[in-house]
């Protein structure tokens, strides 16, 4: 290998073995890459801005309850001549009747129909008959045939009609007292049932210069010292004023009391009542059917 340089004769060898490699493949395939769905080609970015708006959940209308309604403003006081184009209702009175109902005063509806309790919701006639005052659920219409047929009558505390008993004063309340007291003293009946607490505190008021405290006061029948109507300057055997029963409010707006609750402070009531008229006898047969009439005195 004279003048034959070692480094050029590896230079050549790697020459020919690049060659003969050459020449022995053919040619190269390529492979690209296929092209991504355009769904698929979304950047990262835009991906995770989607999917965050996919995960929202869309806002439901907001919810309206009973409790979120605008509740209407309490009764307040009324004078008088906010309500002087209705009448006062006559009061139902005759003599020697068993019970006279006392309830508050007349509301609108019962002035303007002049009838005791008209109004549909309350339930002062449901509960006459459920107590067994009397034998069938009456109309308010049929309030003028309650001494005929049961010797019962009816009267208020107060006389000028109001939407409600908030629209009076205490002062009128207690008033309406005395009031009661000459009724019971003029038609002398058995007993007064007194149609809500609020008109039992008023007499109390009177009385005693305060409402009566929780333990003074109780449902049904009350101590013989709070007859109401008693003539004292006429000895033992005159008139000893008429008994109290205290009984529920029937307004369709008195709800402290269940219905349940209510018939059972009445049931008493309406029994005394039957066991009255048995004992009168009443009502006396008539020739006709007819019930003796009471109105006149």
């Amino acid at each position: 290998m004279s003048g034959v340089n070692f480094k050029e004769m590896l230079q050549q060898y790697a020459h020919e073995e690049s060659s003969a490699s050459t020449a022995t493949v053919g040619p190269m395939r390529v492979l690209r890459p296929r092209a991504r769905p355009t769904s698929m080609t979304t950047n990262s970015k835009e991906k995770n801005t989607r999917s965050d708006h996919s995960a929202e959940k869309p806002k439901s209308a907001p919810i309206t309850t009973k409790s979120s309604k605008k509740r209407k403003a309490p009764s307040k006081y009324a004078p008088p001549s906010k309500y002087q184009h209705l009448s006062p209702l006559t009061d139902i009175l005759a003599p020697d009747l068993i019970a006279v109902f006392v309830g508050t005063n007349p509301g609108i509806r019962t002035a303007a129909q002049g009838h005791a309790y008209a109004h549909p919701s309350n339930q002062f006639w449901k509960l006459l008959h459920s107590s067994g005052c009397t034998d069938e659920r009456l109309r308010p219409d049929q309030d003028v045939e309650l001494p005929a047929r049961y010797l019962l009558g009816n009267t208020n505390i107060v006389e000028r009609p109001t939407k409600d008993a908030a629209e009076l004063s205490k002062a009128e309340m207690s008033d309406g007292a005395p009031v009661l007291e000459d009724k019971c003293r003029e038609w002398q009946p058995e007993c007064v049932c007194i149609v809500g607490k609020g008109i039992w505190e008023a007499v109390f008021r009177h009385r005693h210069g305060k409402n009566p405290s929780k333990a003074e006061f109780h449902w049904g029948w009350q101590d013989e010292k709070e007859n109401i109507g008693r003539i004292a300057d006429i000895g033992e055997d005159g008139y000893q004023g008429a008994k109290v029963f205290v009984t529920t409010s029937t307004s369709g707006l008195a709800a402290s009391l269940k219905p349940a609750e209510k018939e059972a402070i009445w049931k008493p009531f309406g029994d005394w009542c039957k066991e009255r008229r048995v004992a009168r006898n009443w009502p006396p047969a008539q020739p006709h059917g007819q019930a003796q009439d009471l109105s006149e005195g």
